[in-house]
């Protein structure tokens, strides 16, 4: 199972060797092809993805640590949450993830834990190397699911509730009301002085 809770592997893959990661780090431009755009679609639960591209920049850091950064870019098809017509999104979405051996999470994340107590801007957790290897293509697609609408709407769809006459024998009290008319003394006036 994948982490988006799916029995099916990750829609992109570009795996990287940290290894071979020069001092210097590396620039790549990665495009999805066509099956990685269906995959990242039905993944996504979208209705499409028209493109995918991410430029990114690897860099390595002390201790084993990777730094990507950079932007992801895609089209994306949807439905619009209104009018249920197909609708086509722009995703722009920048990257800055660091990566690190699986032994250092943990001492990584309490110092997220702690950014988070105070006022300054609180990093992404490490997500760890597996196996020597990270896969640009699983960075970038989790950005782009990032940069969803869940709600998308054409531009000029407006949500008008449907509005009804209100029937005045349709109405919370109304079998109270017949209860009531039932329930009245035929003569209508009480007795005096009994």
């Amino acid at each position: 199972m994948n982490r988006y809770g799916a029995e099916k592997p990750d829609p992109w893959r570009v795996p990287v060797v940290v290894e071979k990661i020069p001092d210097t780090g590396l620039h790549r431009e990665l495009e999805a092809d066509a099956a990685a755009l269906k995959a990242i679609a039905e993944t996504g639960d979208l209705r499409e993805v028209l493109s995918a591209h991410a430029s990114l920049d690897v860099t390595p850091k002390n201790g084993g640590r990777v730094h990507v950064t950079g932007r992801v870019r895609a089209r994306i098809g949807q439905f619009c949450v209104v009018t249920l017509e197909p609708i086509e999104s722009d995703i722009d979405e920048a990257v800055d993830q660091i990566f690190a051996p699986p032994d250092q999470i943990p001492e990584l994340a309490d110092l997220v834990d702690d950014a988070a107590e105070s006022d300054a801007e609180i990093p992404d957790p490490p997500e760890p190397i597996a196996n020597g290897i990270i896969d640009l293509g699983r960075l970038a697609t989790d950005a782009l699911y990032l940069a969803v609408d869940p709600y998308p709407r054409k531009p000029d769809a407006v949500f008008e509730p449907l509005v009804e006459a209100e029937d005045p024998e349709d109405h919370p009290f109304a079998a109270l009301k017949a209860l009531k008319v039932e329930a009245k003394p035929a003569g209508g006036k009480k007795p005096k002085g009994k």
